[in-house]
């Protein structure tokens, strides 16, 4: 069976059945009878969620004076109100399964009232080759319209689609309920959702659309049968489009003789409600129809004065602020001059009623006042929990043609009547608070009851907890690419999220129709097999996260090359692909340790890279100091996603502040990344020279240059829809491709791990360019041998190990042959043949001696105990130094001082 509303309508049994697990798992219902009760509210958080067990249409909450919000459970799970074919596939009984699911669960009409009015039908979008079920509503003649039903959100900001011309007519239903009345709507689900509550409408079909044809029609057919025009009322949706058409309209519809009025259904929670949500929301009734015709008398207002006399008349206030033409007043009744306004009116000895002397008293004693020549009006409340710092985001709208502006107050801002006017002047030219502190706190009250929460992160890029990625000007979640709305904020489901970074400089076009993927070929032409799997590198980090959530880390990248080698061009183009240009990374040898740290935590997702950090340690004469070298050992935690540094929060606890990296690294230098074993290893190494440049790449390298963001940043779209893909690869082809490196000879486990991932992002390549099999092979084979390569590399000591050695080797017998009689060692203290004895002090006085370049000692002391070449035993051991007892055999006069015969050693084994 169904579930049974209060208006008889039916929630179909599957819907009911998948709905009522998750009710009771998500606001941890009990059910009660009839009931379910004690629901955790999402506004408030509060255990006084209630709905009806049988019909749950509709959730609310309880704390009707403190919160009161309602829920319909379409915003709540989307999802059960997107696949209707799926859920109700088309039979020969019945060609319209899904259209009338649609119509009767996802919007709540009787079926029997509409039968008739609609048919399914098909869509199909050829630009991005998939298509959807519709309810299709005739408009008369050839015009049609319909209303996508299965996963709209696939085919962007389109919902619905017309089909011929509509412009001077409205959709009506075959017979309207007898009426003096007409409204006109903005959409047919609202005309139809009116029309259930024997309420006659029709629907303009959009605001901008006046129905002058059907009006004129009208009017001839109610001259021709002798009966009055009805009174129009305007009932537009109540955005801003809507209520500046409703202005217009009205205006317009008076001057053409009609009497006319207007409704307007107000926003909850900074959320517009059409007149199908009203009626799904069961708030169609008598004393709300009232509420919506007192709300369409404020909007058309003619004065400051006729709308706070209509407010004074609805409510009773003395005082109050209002809006009118994007300005705030303040309306206040002064009661002893509306007593002598009143005594005078009697006096002047004319016959009036007493609610004819009220009037009258009541607008000679009002004062209206203008305090604030704009209009700031709250959107939201933002807040970032790590450091507890939060806002109000505010937009200011002006009453001349200058735009409005978006921004943001502080609760210090908006609790100052000072603060609030500098900070009002200071973000929106011009604009003047004039008004107290007692308006200001009026005013305050009601911006700030019930307004709507933001979520924020502090980057761009992949939250991991909310499992979207947020750019600049789109979000893609689940495999929907979303536009930011009129409130610079992302709607994703049931999440409302917006970035706090400031990093404004990703242009992403989401019309993939304007990708061109021909930049792959001449991209190849240039870089060949190592430039495919940079960009498989690339494509990757779009995926870093979720990549280091499930298999606990993600490689880093180092591209070398010798100048004039092609990185930068590499590195720019890259960055196109991702809405970036002219931009290849930052030196962090430029910056602070603070700005440092700050920039690697801007991104999630999407690369950092480091450039020129290998530049010698050489006096810096503008600053008269050496530069600190930079430490790559320090980034040894980001390869799993550590954090990049512990601050305190300003509070009285013992909070602190662990932002993590969440980006994927690529270093780009001149000469490789010299650093311990466990940096090396991270690092997937490739190098660039001039090999492969040609008269014809370097044309195709000026194509690439010239290409703007525009036509390749599509790049990133079609990537991050593969998200599913590509870690789904990984997942299967990790172990066997790990395995197959093994057999290749490479035995370290970490170089298998990274290189693996690598081939298998050059494989998900196929997606999203034009790459052929055999280039897939050849840069698999090249990974191959790179991952030889690292392991071989790895296996030599490290660069100032051997510099040490190659000195060591020189100095130690410096013109002497080992087989020669005469020979001596010079740095070897070692009595035993089998081990090598090195004071270091020592090693430094000999090489300064022979004027030999040698590594800083307090490097050779960080790497000496990685030698490999001659396996390092120990440090600082007492040895009976043969070096010195020669020198002290041989003293010829006791003026010589002898030496010590035993001395402190690093010892080695011998080759």
């Amino acid at each position: 069976r169904g579930a049974h509303g209060k208006r008889g309508e039916i929630m179909n049994f599957k819907l009911y059945a998948a709905l009522l697990p998750r009710l009771l798992a998500d606001y941890a219902f009990k059910e009660a009878g009839d009931f379910l009760r004690q629901g955790v509210c999402p506004a408030c958080g509060k255990k006084e969620l209630f709905t009806s067990r049988e019909h749950p249409w509709v959730l609310r909450c309880g704390r009707l004076n403190k919160c009161g919000q309602e829920f319909h459970i379409k915003e709540l799970y989307p999802d059960l109100f997107e696949s209707w074919s799926t859920r109700h596939p088309v039979t020969k009984s019945n060609p319209h399964a899904a259209a009338d699911a649609y119509l009767r669960d996802g919007r709540g009409f009787d079926l029997e009232k509409i039968k008739g009015l609609y048919t399914q039908d098909s869509f199909w979008d050829a630009k991005i080759g998939e298509g959807s079920a519709v309810v299709r509503f005739c408009l008369g003649g050839d015009a049609t319209w319909e209303r996508i039903i299965d996963k709209p959100g696939r085919f962007g900001s389109r919902k619905a689609n017309f089909r011929g011309h509509y412009a001077g007519m409205w959709w009506q239903p075959p017979s309207l309920p007898a009426s003096d009345e007409l409204w006109i709507v903005e959409g047919i689900f609202d005309a139809i959702a009116l029309l259930h509550h024997d309420i006659p409408a029709v629907a303009a079909l959009s605001c901008n659309n006046y129905p002058g044809k059907a009006l004129a029609f009208l009017a001839e057919q109610c001259a021709a049968n002798g009966r009055k025009r009805p009174k129009l009322v305007w009932a537009l949706d109540g955005d801003a489009a809507g209520k500046s058409f409703t202005r217009k309209h009205i205006e317009r519809s008076a001057k053409e003789d009609w009497e006319v009025s207007c409704a307007l259904s107000p926003a909850v929670g900074g959320r517009k409600r059409d007149w199908n949500d009203c009626h799904q929301l069961d708030k169609l009734n008598a004393a709300n129809l009232e509420e919506y015709r007192y709300q369409g008398s404020l909007l058309i207002a003619k004065s400051p004065t006729e709308k706070a006399l209509l407010m004074y008349r609805r409510h009773g206030w003395s005082s109050f602020a209002f809006e009118f033409d994007n300005r705030i007043y303040w309306w206040k009744l002064d009661l002893d001059k509306m007593n002598k306004a009143a005594q005078d009116i009697e006096g002047e000895g004319r016959a009036i009623t007493d609610a004819e002397l009220r009037e009258k008293a009541l607008e000679r004693a009002s004062a209206v006042n203008e305090i604030c020549n704009c209009l700031p009006a709250p959107l939201y409340y933002i807040k970032e929990k790590t450091t507890d710092e939060a806002w109000y985001y505010f937009r200011v709208d002006f009453p001349h043609d200058a735009q409005g502006i978006k921004n943001t107050f502080t609760a210090g801002q908006l609790s100052s009547s000072t603060e609030f006017k500098k900070r009002l002047l200071h973000i929106a030219p011009g604009g003047i608070w004039a008004g107290s502190s007692g308006q200001l706190d009026s005013l305050l009250k009601r911006w700030t009851f019930n307004i709507k929460s933001v979520k924020t992160i502090d980057y761009i890029g992949y939250s991991i907890a909310h499992k979207a990625y947020v750019f600049n000007n789109i979000a893609i979640s689940e495999g929907r690419v979303i536009e930011q709305n009129e409130e610079d904020y992302f709607e994703i489901g049931k999440l409302s999220i917006k970035t706090l970074s400031r990093l404004n400089k990703l242009e992403i076009n989401q019309d993939l129709k304007a990708y061109k993927s021909e930049w792959f070929d001449r991209f190849y032409l240039c870089f060949g097999a190592k430039g495919v799997i940079a960009l498989a590198y690339w494509m990757g980090s779009l995926f870093a996260e979720q990549i280091r959530d499930r298999f606990e880390s993600f490689p880093f990248l180092e591209i070398v090359g010798e100048p004039g080698s092609g990185k930068t061009t590499l590195i720019e183009l890259l960055w196109k692909l991702f809405g970036r240009a002219a931009y290849e990374g930052f030196d962090p040898m430029k910056a602070s340790h603070i700005g440092f740290l700050r920039s690697m935590a801007q991104v999630s997702n999407l690369p950092v890279v480091l450039i020129e950090s290998d530049r010698d340690n050489d006096s810096d004469s503008s600053r008269g100091r050496a530069p600190s070298p930079f430490h790559w050992d320090s980034l040894k935690s980001l390869y799993n996603g550590g954090s990049l540094r512990t601050t305190g929060v300003k509070s009285s606890g013992n909070d602190t502040y662990d932002p993590q990296f969440r980006a994927a690294l690529v270093i780009s230098q001149n000469t490789p990344v010299q650093a311990s074993t466990p940096i090396m290893e991270r690092i997937v190494h490739l190098m660039f020279d001039k090999s492969r440049q040609s008269e014809e790449g370097r044309e195709a390298a000026l194509e690439i240059g010239r290409m703007a963001v525009k036509e390749v940043s599509g790049f990133l779209i079609k990537s991050v829809l593969l998200e599913a893909k590509v870690l789904a690869l990984i997942e299967t082809q990790q172990q066997n491709i790990e395995q197959a490196l093994k057999q290749a000879g490479v035995k370290n486990q970490r170089i298998q791990k990274n290189y693996a991932q690598i081939m298998i992002l050059v494989s998900a390549l196929q997606q999203v360019t034009p790459i052929t099999q055999s280039q897939r092979q050849e840069a698999a084979q090249m990974i191959t041998r790179l991952a030889v390569e690292r392991e071989r590399e790895l296996a030599r000591d490290h660069v100032i190990v051997e510099r040490f050695w190659e000195a060591y080797d020189y100095l130690n017998g410096v013109g002497a042959d080992d087989d020669d009689e005469r020979y001596e060692p010079r740095l070897n203290h070692s009595r035993d043949p089998k081990l090598i004895a090195v004071n270091l002090n020592h090693f430094v006085e000999i090489a300064a001696e022979h004027r030999q370049q040698i590594p800083d000692l307090h490097d050779l002391k960080k790497y000496l105990k990685t030698s490999r070449r001659r396996k390092f035993i120990d440090a600082n051991v007492v040895v009976s130094s043969a070096i010195n007892g020669k020198y002290n055999e041989r003293r010829t006069s006791g003026m010589q001082t002898s030496k010590p015969s035993s001395i402190r050693c690093w010892i080695f084994k011998a080759d």
